[in-house]
């Protein structure tokens, strides 16, 4: 625990002395140097004589670089800067290619109709008929064998009488 400690530290003091050491370079490069305090102080001047010679020259200047688009102001010299609102251009559809004309006319109706009228109701009833087919085969089958029994007892009959 010894260790950990001494060394948690070693990295707190580091950590100081490289906080100390960014804001020493801060305010080396935050303070002016006696060169540039003088340049910008010569500048400054300069300026100020320029507009205590042409005090109408800046208002020119600022009124040329001021757009009003969507604010109309009410100083009429700035009125003078209002550009007109943009407007949107023209959207043209775009043409489409004309179909060649088709030499069969179809009533598009007819497609839509059933063919038959009664198709709804053999779709929905045909479970059913399919039953009833199957039942009316095998009654066929039956009625069919009992005619051969019923023939083959006649002949049976007939054939001992005689």
């Amino acid at each position: 625990m010894a260790g950990e400690e001494e060394s948690m530290e070693e990295i707190v003091a580091a950590r100081k002395e490289r906080l100390r050491a960014l804001k020493a370079a801060q305010e080396l490069l935050n303070t002016p140097d006696e060169d540039s305090a003088q340049l910008e102080s010569n500048t400054n001047n300069e300026q100020e004589d320029k507009r205590d010679e042409a005090p109408d020259n800046d208002v020119d200047e600022n009124s040329t670089n001021m757009k009003f688009r969507n604010y109309v102001p009410h100083d009429k010299k700035l009125q003078e800067a209002k550009l007109e609102p943009p407007k949107p251009s023209k959207f043209e559809e775009p043409v489409a290619a004309v179909a060649p004309p088709s030499e069969k006319t179809e009533d598009p109706f007819v497609n839509i109709a059933p063919k038959k009228p009664n198709w709804e109701l053999r779709r929905d009833v045909q479970k059913k008929l399919d039953k009833l087919e199957r039942r009316t085969q095998k009654a066929m089958c039956k009625l069919m064998e009992q005619e051969k029994q019923k023939q083959l007892e006649e002949e049976g009959i007939n054939g001992a009488a005689d």
